[in-house]
């Protein structure tokens, strides 16, 4: 009886691929149980699987600062760029220190009146909500202070690009139309 050949017996050729890295570094079988971790990384630098990795040389972000439960949310936000999810107090409160230079972008007076009332009613209605969070402690706006008060700044910023502007040069008569 002759021996058979290695090769072309099927069951040893699956005994000798489960013990043998492949030569060719293509691994099929990414958890083999008999490579040890070490050489598992080997085999995966071979490959090029952590060739150009986003953090590649870099350090690891947040890696040493004090542990926050919540770590996992502010991540989600900052990554998604949620934003809208604050209680109506702190919103109040955000808004209510960015409102003059929301209220600068606008270009009419019955506008920024629009915006002051609106401000104002929503802090009404947040202070009259008991849904719990912290407390409202925003306050309201005097629309007719906060009007003068933007006029004046429209006002100091209009000097302020005539200041900048240089005057107009005046043409030449050589230089002027003929009608």
């Amino acid at each position: 009886m002759s021996r058979p050949d290695p090769h072309r017996d099927s069951r040893r050729r699956a005994a000798h691929y489960r013990t043998s890295p492949d030569e060719t570094g293509a691994d099929d079988a990414p958890s083999r149980p008999q490579l040890t971790p070490e050489q598992q990384i080997e085999a995966a630098i071979r490959r090029g699987d952590f060739d150009d990795l986003p953090l590649a040389g870099k350090p690891l972000p947040h890696l040493g600062t004090s542990y926050d439960p919540s770590w996992w949310i502010k991540r989600l936000i900052e990554r998604e760029q949620i934003s809208g999810v604050l209680p109506p107090a702190l919103a109040l409160r955000r808004e209510d220190a960015e409102l003059d230079t929301y209220l600068d972008t606008t270009g009419s007076e019955e506008r920024a009146r629009e915006i002051l009332e609106d401000f104002n009613r929503r802090v009404i209605e947040a202070r009259r909500q008991l849904q719990g969070g912290p407390p409202v402690i925003t306050a309201l706006r005097d629309v007719d202070a906060e009007v003068e008060a933007w006029r004046e700044r429209r006002r100091v910023r209009a000097a302020a690009r005539a200041v900048e502007e240089p005057p107009p040069r005046r043409r030449r008569w050589w230089g002027r139309p003929r009608g």
